[in-house]
C-alpha cells in the first residue's frame, strides 16, 4: 500500500545520474516525511550528454546544493512531477521599531535570501503587525500587492490615522 502523504523532503539533496549509452536520465531523489520511503523527480529523461552544460552535468554528478535548489524551484519540474513547495513558516520581515514620533512616511527595503514567493500584503501584515485592509491603506509600493514575488521592493508605510 502506498503511502498517501503528500510532504517530502530531499534529504541531503541527491541526484540520481544514469547513464544509457550516450543518453542520461536523472532525478532527484526526495524522501516522504511520513513513512521515510524514497522516490524520484525526474529531472531529465534520455537527454543526450551532448546536450549538457559541462558545469551543470557536474553539478549532477556532486550533488550540487544550489543546483538541488534550483530545481526544485523550477516550476516546469514541479507542474511535471505533481508537486509543490510548502512554504509555510519560510518567511520573515525583520522591522526596525519605528517610534509614533518619528517623521512620517517611513520607507523600507525588503530582501530576499532565497527566492521564496510570498504574497508582500501577507508579509507587510504580518512584520508590522498591521491587518492586511490597513497594509492596502497605507502601504504605497511599487509592486501589486496582492501579487506573489520573490523579488526585493521597497515600500513606503503613510502615518495612521
Amino acid at each position: 500500500m502506498d503511502c498517501r502523504s503528500e510532504s517530502a523532503t530531499t534529504g541531503e539533496g541527491r541526484f540520481r545520474v544514469n547513464a544509457n549509452r550516450k543518453l542520461l536520465d536523472v532525478w532527484l531523489l526526495v524522501r516522504c516525511v511520513s513513512c521515510d520511503r524514497t522516490s524520484k523527480l525526474t529531472v531529465h529523461e534520455r537527454t543526450p550528454v551532448s546536450s549538457f552544460d559541462p558545469a551543470e552535468l557536474h553539478g549532477y554528478r556532486v550533488n550540487d546544493p544550489e543546483l538541488v535548489a534550483s530545481r526544485l524551484l523550477d516550476p516546469l519540474l514541479a507542474r511535471r512531477s505533481r508537486f509543490a513547495l510548502d512554504w509555510t513558516g519560510a518567511w520573515r520581515l525583520d522591522t526596525p521599531s519605528v517610534r509614533r514620533d518619528e517623521a512620517w512616511p517611513v520607507q523600507l527595503e525588503v530582501l530576499f535570501e532565497d527566492p521564496v514567493p510570498v504574497r508582500p500584503d501577507r508579509l507587510i501584515a504580518q512584520g508590522l503587525g498591521l491587518s492586511r485592509p490597513e497594509v492596502l491603506r497605507r502601504i504605497k509600493c511599487d509592486i501589486p500587492l496582492r501579487r506573489p514575488t520573490t523579488a526585493g521592493f521597497t515600500f513606503t508605510v503613510m502615518a495612521g490615522d
